[in-house]
């Protein structure tokens, strides 16, 4: 009996082993080096910012209410936010092709310029349609280079791809902690339209940096198109897709609402600021030591504690004790510490069901999907938080992320082919 079960394991891990390393046999990978990390450390630069800039969105959101468009509602506001991301996530569906075919060079350069000067143009808009206008292009511009800056990780990294995912990613919390006090103090003394410009120009020199470091290993394969329908036929991708668009829902909701969170509680809005920096502060540690963790223990296993984890946190926590200060700040590190390992895992898992020189349409599509989780987000909670209330608000979130939560189970499931094992690294 024992021997049975020993011999049932073995082979639940060798599966679990093949679908990390699918293209193992035909692809070396550096693991390190110089030359690796230079591009982890570009990429770091790219991500930090655009998702940095998406983690900041709370600080815009809340700027916005009490200034040029006061007369909105906080829901109405949380568009332009959301279609920024929305964008930033959802033409990942076309840029991850044109990755795989004709590589980040370009690509990158093209959505660096585009981006830079959007930023710079939305110093000077007044108006909602405005504001709504230039954070679509540059939710567009953006996809040009994180798509890139998070899919050339693949093609230096394999055995230790989370670890490297997650450093990589970590530099888009260190935006998220920096470009918020950048803000907050730069507002104040120099008004929206230079606080912006101030914004571009540390964008340029960062940019630029990635651009130079960043650089492809493997050579470019055409694809016949746009999507490839073999993702959907995998029911592994179908459950990590499902989990990623409800995770979506839950991370962006919190980034961009938890400065407006912390004004209907009675606190200033340099609170809001403070908890939207720790937030960061925790999501930069989620990154770096869930990845590390993922390469010693498994993706999915490590993406499925975390979201339980984080799901307790918001229920024991946020949900009793979301009124008192001295509980806000803890859980908002806590919170940033489950949301940004989530994020910061996804597109492991999305890897170690792929072959290498696929990885960039899979991750693609996976995001075409998850990006209406970003599109909707911002407007359901701030609509929650009017209209119901904060409790109604953090319930709706802990649920969202429970679900999500299931649906990973669901995929880890599907990896060891639907024969359960609590003991198996995958």
């Amino acid at each position: 009996m024992n021997n049975d079960g020993r011999e049932h394991d073995s082979e639940l891990s060798t599966l679990a082993t093949t679908n990390r390393e699918p293209e193992r046999t035909a692809l070396e990978y550096p693991e390190g080096g110089t030359t690796a990390w230079v591009v982890v450390a570009g990429a770091s630069m790219m991500l930090a910012c655009t998702f940095g800039m998406m983690s900041t969105v709370g600080v815009l959101q809340s700027y916005w209410e009490t200034h040029q468009l006061k007369t909105y509602t906080s829901s109405t506001i949380g568009w332009i936010p959301s279609i920024f991301i929305f964008l930033n996530l959802v033409l990942g569906l076309q840029v991850g092709p044109m990755f795989d075919r004709y590589g980040p060079r370009w690509i990158m350069l093209v959505g660096s310029v585009c981006y830079t000067l959007c930023i710079f143009l939305l110093g000077s808009c007044e108006k909602y349609y405005q504001f709504m206008i230039c954070l679509a292009f540059s939710g567009a511009s953006s996809a040009l280079v994180s798509t890139p800056g998070m899919a050339i990780l693949s093609h230096w990294f394999c055995r230790r791809r989370g670890t490297a995912t997650g450093i990589a990613m970590a530099g888009s919390s260190l935006g998220g902690i920096t470009f918020p006090l950048i803000l907050r103090k730069t507002l104040e003394k120099v008004g929206w339209g230079w606080a912006l410009r101030i914004l571009g120009l540390i964008f340029f020199v960062l940019l630029a940096i990635g651009n130079i470091c960043v650089r492809s290993r493997l050579p470019m394969k055409a694809r016949k198109g746009i999507v490839d329908l073999r993702c959907f036929a995998d029911s592994r991708f179908i459950w990590t897709t499902v989990g990623a668009f409800f995770s979506e829902i839950v991370l962006f909701a919190s980034l961009g609402l938890i400065p407006t969170y912390a004004i209907s509680q009675g606190f200033g809005p340099e609170t809001g600021v403070y908890l939207l920096v720790v937030l960061n502060a925790g999501s930069a540690f989620g990154r770096w030591l869930s990845g590390t963790a993922s390469d010693y223990w498994g993706r999915f296993n490590t993406m499925t504690v975390m979201m339980a984890i984080t799901t307790v946190f918001i229920f024991v926590l946020w949900y009793p004790f979301g009124h008192f200060i001295g509980v806000l700040y803890p859980f908002a590190f806590l919170l940033g510490f489950g949301t940004g390992s989530i994020l910061s895992l996804t597109p492991v898992c999305v890897g170690q069901i792929c072959g290498t020189e696929e990885f960039g349409q899979w991750f693609g599509t996976c995001y075409f999907v998850a990006s209406f989780g970003t599109l909707i987000g911002i407007p359901i909670g701030g609509q929650l938080l009017d209209v119901a209330g904060p409790s109604r608000l953090i319930a709706f979130l802990g649920g969202i992320l429970g679900l999500a939560c299931m649906s990973f189970v669901v995929a880890r499931w599907a990896c060891l082919e639907y024969h359960w094992s609590w003991q198996v690294k995958v």
